[in-house]
């Protein structure tokens, strides 16, 4: 017997548990949403420093790797995603960072439209509760979503942002308003000390509703086909060996499991390229080529140094310092364990005539033991990271066999573009100089990481070959595009090309790269999405000013 529904959704992370609370709220239709990971129970996940602890944990994470790669020093790279309720806004940095009004002027400008910053704008509004500063031609106050500012502030927050004064780089109230550029303490999705995952904010009000149904540790193995149709998803309850169930689809399948799986999943249900099917044994059910083309992400190289005259993270993490700072925070007071992996965001450009912002750097005051991702180091110390907004090195994401269990061939190309590769020497140009301030001197210590002896153009660019990482800002490898876009995999109402029944409504149907962490985009693209599913009217644009 095979359960039916209106809608089956794969994958309830950022914009799965939107479309499954959007899709459900007139009663009208009834809702499937499958998640092959845990309900979203890990103390970790809700407590807004315990990202550190989800990155290595298979029960919530998928623990993907990247392959090696030239640029990359041969070094296997890991891609975390959330494997559980409100996918990778559960285990991500809690950070709300929309992008560039251009780079979705961008998206409609390729022929996707509907997709310009005008129209995505109420998109936006719709989702978001922000609580603090913003105008409201830009900011949404009644949506589901907390979005809050950081309310932890260490001293020397303030000392590296009046350095970036010094070099002409201003204080920005909302990078998420009319402009981005400037710098500023982040912006998060966070709210009274717990996170705000697109489970809690968006899933949770639904879940009493009778016509959603949702369905945990499972496994999505295959899309059934009627033709060119989706009628329905099989899946495995628990996972590998578990128990096949079938769920029917009266009127859509909706694929949202991001931009690693969402790929997969079509490639071993015989939709992709034909030659990786073929090469695989996988029966070639529709000749798709861009599935799983057209990957990016944002690689970031981070400088670290030895901190003077001033108490940092690493101090207050340790002993009985950390467990005073557990116990502050779980009475309410200011602690650090509040906060987030970065506290201060700054959009800035590597040169003056470039009239968008085109890279992105970070502070804490914390340094981190090499090569080792949330680890703190022994001695005191501060971190700078600056990475390129928009990456043109593209990669890929393919299915390493027929078998839906085996982990993906996942390979970005990190700075395989020769621009990727100067961006990011002058990025790491503008982290040194922040770091070098009149401001900051006082402070700066000893520069651990590449080290002062590092200064050519092309010894940065070995720093950042041998040490830098991602950002986890993987898009776009099911494409959105026109029919003149042959890696295309989605029309701009995201269906897929050539298939009926079938959308994909993630982070992968990213044309080009937001300059921006990707979690907010994927809830507007969510919400979206699910008027496009509805047939709903799009909201009138916004008039913006010029």
């Amino acid at each position: 017997m095979a359960d039916s529904f209106d809608y089956v959704i794969v994958g309830a992370g950022s914009a799965g548990c939107i479309l499954a609370n959007r899709l459900t709220a007139d009663g009208k239709h009834s809702v499937c949403l499958l998640e092959a990971g845990p309900p979203d129970w890990n103390p970790y996940i809700h407590i807004p420093a315990g990202f550190i602890k989800t990155l290595a944990n298979p029960n919530v994470n998928w623990m993907f790797q990247a392959e090696p790669s030239h640029w990359t020093g041969g070094r296997v790279i890991d891609v975390p995603r959330g494997k559980t309720l409100g996918g990778s806004s559960s285990i991500n940095g809690h950070i709300y960072n929309r992008g560039q009004r251009m780079d979705y002027d961008s998206w409609a400008q390729r022929g996707n439209r509907g997709w310009g910053y005008a129209d995505v704008l109420p998109y936006f509004k719709r989702c978001e509760r922000r609580i603090g500063e913003g105008d409201d031609t830009f900011r949404g106050r009644e949506g589901n979503l907390e979005v809050t500012d950081l309310n932890y502030t260490h001293p020397l927050c303030e000392i590296f942002m009046d350095g970036a004064a010094e070099i002409g780089i201003p204080r920005n109230k909302d990078y998420n308003g009319e402009r981005q550029e400037g710098i500023s303490y982040v912006q998060r999705t966070t709210h009274k000390r717990r996170r705000v995952s697109t489970a809690r904010a968006f899933l949770k009000p639904a879940r009493g509703r009778p016509n959603l149904t949702v369905r945990t540790n499972a496994f999505a193995t295959r899309i059934i086909l009627d033709g060119k149709r989706a009628v329905g998803v099989d899946y495995a309850k628990g996972g590998r060996g578990g128990k096949s169930v079938t769920v029917h689809a009266n009127r859509e399948v909706i694929l949202s499991g991001g931009t690693i799986n969402s790929p997969q999943l079509l490639q071993v249900s015989g939709i992709g390229p034909s030659a990786l099917l073929n090469s695989l044994g996988i029966e070639v059910l529709h000749d798709l080529p861009g599935v799983g083309e057209n990957l990016r992400d944002h690689y970031a190289p981070r400088f670290s140094a030895r901190v003077n005259n001033i108490e940092t993270i690493n101090e207050q993490a340790k002993g009985l310092r950390l467990a005073g700072e557990i116990v502050k925070y779980f009475i309410g007071a200011k602690s650090i364990v509040n906060l987030n992996p970065s506290m201060v965001y700054g959009f800035w450009h590597t040169d003056p005539a470039i009239k968008s912002n085109d890279v992105q750097f970070i502070f804490t005051p914390a340094s981190y033991k090499l090569g080792a991702h949330g680890v703190l180091a022994d001695a005191p110390g501060f971190t700078v990271a600056a990475w390129q907004h928009r990456p043109e090195s593209l990669g890929y994401v393919r299915a390493r066999s027929a078998d839906p269990f085996d982990k993906p061939v996942i390979q970005p190309n990190y700075l395989d573009a020769e621009e990727d590769r100067r961006v990011t020497v002058e990025a790491m140009k503008l982290a040194r100089k922040l770091m070098h301030t009149d401001a900051m001197k006082p402070y700066l210590g000893e520069e651990e990481y590449p080290g002062a002896d590092v200064q050519s153009d092309d010894e940065l660019l070995e720093a950042a070959r041998h040490w830098g990482s991602t950002t986890y800002h993987v898009m776009g490898t099911c494409r959105m595009g026109p029919d003149s876009d042959p890696t295309a995999v989605v029309d701009d109402a995201l269906k897929v090309k050539g298939m009926e029944g079938l959308r994909v409504i993630d982070a992968s149907i990213m044309p080009t790269m937001l300059s921006a962490n990707l979690n907010a985009g994927a809830m507007m693209i969510g919400e979206k999405g699910a008027d496009l599913v509805l047939g709903k009217g799009a909201p009138e644009p916004i008039i913006l000013p010029e």
